[in-house]
C-alpha cells in the first residue's frame, strides 16, 4: 500500500537492510578512533580521577537506565492515549490536543526538565518526570497520525464486535499504523538519549555528568568520552529501533527488504 501524498506516511524515509549497515559500520569507526585517540592523549591528575573507579561505566549504565524507564512510561501513556484520542467520543478533543502538542514540543527540553526539579527537588525521579514529558508529545503525535492513516469506518465497527477499544490497533486496524507507531518509539528512544544527558543538572546522573565535568574542569579528554559515549549509545539505539521497524513492519505486495 502507497501512502497518498498528503498521508501521514508520505515521505517517511523507508528503513531497508542497506541502509540497517551503515550505522554499525559509522558506529565502529567512531569508537574506534576515539580509543585511538584516547591512547595518546595526555591525561592529567583531575582526569584520571573523573575516569577511575569504574566513574564510566557507572554514568553509562545509569544513561541507559534513564533511557529504557522514560521510554517505558513514554509508550505506556502515548499508545494509549492516541488510541483514545481517535475513538468516536473523544475525536473532538483532537484539535486542542493538537495545538498543545505543537506547543509542548517547541518548548526547551531543559525548560521541561528544571520544573520536576523545582517541584519534586533534584534526584532521578524529577529527572524521569522531566524526559517523560519531553517524549510523550512527539510520540502521541505518532500515533494519532498512524491511527489517523486507516479507515475509519473500520476504525468504528471494531469496538462494536466486541473487541475492546484499546485491542483495536493490535488487531482491527490497517498495518499502515504499525510502521508509524514503531517510528514513534524509535523517536522516544532516540529523544530519551539525548535528554538524559541533560539529567546531570538536576542530579539524575548519566554521561551528562562527564560532559559537565569536561567543560567546567576544561578537561577535554573528560569531555570528548562523554560526548562520544552519548552520540554512540544514540547510534546505537537508532540501529536497534530501525532494526525492529523493519522486521515488524507488515509486508505488503510487492514489499521488498
Amino acid at each position: 500500500m502507497t501512502a497518498a501524498p498528503g498521508s501521514p506516511g508520505a515521505g517517511a524515509p523507508r528503513v531497508t537492510w542497506r541502509k540497517l549497515t551503515l550505522l554499525p559500520g559509522a558506529l565502529t569507526v567512531l569508537l574506534s578512533a576515539t580509543w585511538l585517540w584516547f591512547t595518546r592523549a595526555d591525561l592529567d591528575a583531575p582526569s584520571r580521577s573523573a575516569l577511575s573507579d569504574g566513574q564510566v561505566t557507572e554514568a553509562l549504565g545509569q544513561h541507559v537506565e534513564l533511557t529504557v524507564i522514560s521510554t517505558f512510561f513514554v509508550l505506556l501513556i502515548a499508545i494509549p492515549l492516541g488510541v483514545l484520542l481517535t475513538r468516536p467520543a473523544l475525536r473532538g478533543a483532537s484539535p486542542a490536543v493538537s495545538a498543545f502538542t505543537r506547543a509542548g514540543r517547541a518548548t526547551p527540553a531543559i525548560g521541561l526538565l528544571a520544573l520536576p526539579v523545582i517541584w519534586l527537588g533534584a534526584g532521578r525521579r524529577a529527572v524521569l518526570v522531566g524526559m517523560i514529558a519531553c517524549a510523550v508529545l512527539p510520540v502521541l503525535s505518532h500515533t494519532v497520525a498512524g491511527l489517523r492513516a486507516g479507515d475509519p469506518t473500520r476504525l468504528e465497527a471494531a469496538p462494536g464486535t466486541g473487541m475492546p477499544p484499546l485491542g483495536v490497533p493490535a488487531r482491527g486496524e490497517p498495518p499502515l499504523a504499525v510502521p508509524l507507531l514503531l517510528a514513534g518509539a524509535r523517536t522516544a528512544l532516540v529523544l530519551n538519549v539525548g535528554t538524559a544527558t541533560l539529567a546531570a543538572f538536576g542530579g539524575g546522573g548519566g554521561l551528562g555528568v562527564l560532559i559537565t565535568a569536561g567543560i567546567t574542569g576544561r578537561r577535554t579528554p573528560v569531555l570528548v568520552l562523554g560526548a562520544v559515549l552519548t552520540v554512540a549509545l544514540a547510534l546505537l539505539v537508532a540501529w536497534l529501533a530501525s532494526l525492529a521497524e523493519l522486521l515488524l513492519r507488515p509486508r505488503g505486495p510487492g514489499a521488498g527488504p
